[in-house]
């Protein structure tokens, strides 16, 4: 094998791996958005099918995905919700990934969920106060955008 046939694959091998590692950092990201709305959905006690729904919608938007992926985040995103003993190790995750436009609209996402089912009692907005102080999204930004989704939905 010539040197350069060494030095192309050497490349190739590079450059799959990093595309390898890309889609794991991007499927851990799904995973850690999908179950902190799963969280917002169910920290009031009721994980109801309109709270559910939402979920799946904003997953499927916001991660361009067909239904059977949908469905496939939804339980591996709930897995992980089910074994997580805190929120860090999913705000760690969009710490990481996301610039703050992208954790904004994080904190606008866990407002749809907790404004689902019409109602938002005081663990939901604890929940989404703390994920937002973990990711560095302000009060005021969490509060717009709290009001901006009350509006849509009137």
């Amino acid at each position: 094998m010539s040197l350069w046939n060494k030095l192309k694959d050497l490349v190739e091998g590079v450059d799959r791996d990093s595309s390898r590692a890309k889609n794991l950092r991007e499927e851990e990201l799904r995973q850690a958005a999908g179950a902190l709305l799963i969280t917002a959905g169910g920290i009031d006690g009721r994980f109801d099918r309109d709270e559910e729904r939402k979920v799946k919608a904003l997953l499927q938007t916001r991660f361009d995905l067909e239904p059977n992926e949908v469905r496939q985040l939804f339980e591996d995103s709930a897995e992980r919700e089910r074994d997580a003993v805190d929120l860090y190790r999913f705000t760690s995750v969009l710490c990481r990934e996301l610039d703050q436009d992208g954790r904004k609209r994080v904190v606008e996402m866990l407002w749809e969920v907790v404004l689902a089912d019409g109602q938002v009692d005081e663990f939901e907005s604890n929940l989404v106060w703390r994920v937002a102080e973990l990711i560095g999204v302000s009060t005021r930004d969490r509060v717009t955008l709290r009001k901006q989704v009350e509006a849509r939905l009137a």
